[in-house]
């Protein structure tokens, strides 16, 4: 229990957590507060790091972080770093518990994003004889294409 009586949930008091819960609670919410079974990794102020519960490969991790938010990137900076200093942070430990060959890291936002509408990063292990395919169709940039590319975004930078 905290100073002032709140009840303390992994460092964060509960009517703290309550506040940034979105309605209704998703499970990656339920994990943070540990209202939820998950292989729990690691865990600091602004993130946790648990095993995926259908992994595609051995110590495929997800990192999460605390505050509810369905894109990672309308979190504030300071808290989308700490998820990547956390992937760092898993990466260091994964390569020493299980040295891989290599590493995939990815997130997916928007609708395609999945079942789960919680910002995550998948960290997966690559080991050269695993069945993990993330293909993409790859074409030649084209120089015109690419000219207005770099002239529209380089607007907004």
């Amino acid at each position: 229990m905290s100073d002032d009586g709140r009840i303390a949930i992994d460092g964060i008091a509960k009517r703290e957590y309550d506040e940034q819960r979105s309605e209704p609670p998703c499970e990656f919410c339920h994990i943070v507060a540990g209202d939820e079974p998950a292989a729990r990794l690691y865990a600091d102020e602004q993130t946790v790091a648990f095993l995926d519960q259908q992994p595609a490969v051995r110590g495929h991790t997800l990192i999460v972080p605390r505050a509810h938010e369905g894109e990672l990137f309308d979190l504030d900076a300071a808290e989308t770093a700490a998820v990547f200093e956390t992937v760092q942070t898993m990466t260091d430990a994964l390569d020493a518990a299980l040295e891989p060959d290599g590493f995939s890291v990815f997130y997916t936002s928007g609708p395609l994003v999945g079942t789960v509408e919680h910002a995550h990063v998948h960290l997966v292990p690559r080991f050269e004889d695993d069945s993990v395919s993330l293909a993409l169709s790859r074409r030649r940039l084209d120089e015109s294409d690419a000219s207005e590319l770099v002239s529209a975004i380089r607007e907004y930078c």
